[in-house]
């Protein structure tokens, strides 16, 4: 299956530092295109719906940001593996669980804001929590950063993108 796992910049950092390193998705959260994703949208094909599960994990990593104390520039990640991962419709529909570590191997690609992003992604990281309780402002925030799209990068281009950081 393939599945979008919230990440940040210093966990990618962490990746690159060791060849042959493992992906370690925080709780084992990652969201998917799953039957009950599928069902929530009345129309859409399934890139369409692979989006909405990018967007929320994408969503995710500003949670992840939250708590990131490095220094590197705060950024919405979100690692797309295949991997075997189970549904859990009870806690929304797009999201799984996958258990244990990802092999470099099974990473098929990493998304990450570009520059542009980062005062919008500052403000949602700060807006996060008070959207999800439903403050109309804090969702405008969050609709801000999401205005921005995230870039694709292959894993062979992680170490030059830290780089250029």
């Amino acid at each position: 299956m393939r599945v979008y796992l919230p990440a940040t910049l210093s966990m990618i950092e962490h990746l690159v530092a060791e060849p042959g390193r493992t992906f370690e998705p925080v709780g084992g959260t990652g969201f998917a295109l799953t039957p009950a994703l599928r069902e929530a949208y009345s129309s859409g094909d399934d890139e369409e719906l692979a989006e909405v599960a990018l967007r929320e994990a994408a969503r995710a990593s500003l949670r992840l940001l939250a708590v990131d104390s490095s220094d590197l520039p705060v950024r919405r990640v979100v690692v797309v593996v295949d991997a075997d991962a189970t549904p859990r419709p009870d806690l929304d529909d797009a999201v799984v669980k996958v258990v244990g570590s990802i092999p470099h191997a099974d990473i098929v690609a990493v998304h990450v804001d570009g520059a542009d992003a980062e005062e919008a992604v500052k403000a949602a990281v700060d807006a996060v929590d008070h959207a999800d309780l439903g403050d109309e402002d804090s969702e405008l925030t969050i609709g801000d950063v999401e205005d921005h799209d995230l870039g694709w990068y292959a894993t062979q281009e992680l170490p030059f993108l830290l780089e250029l950081l």
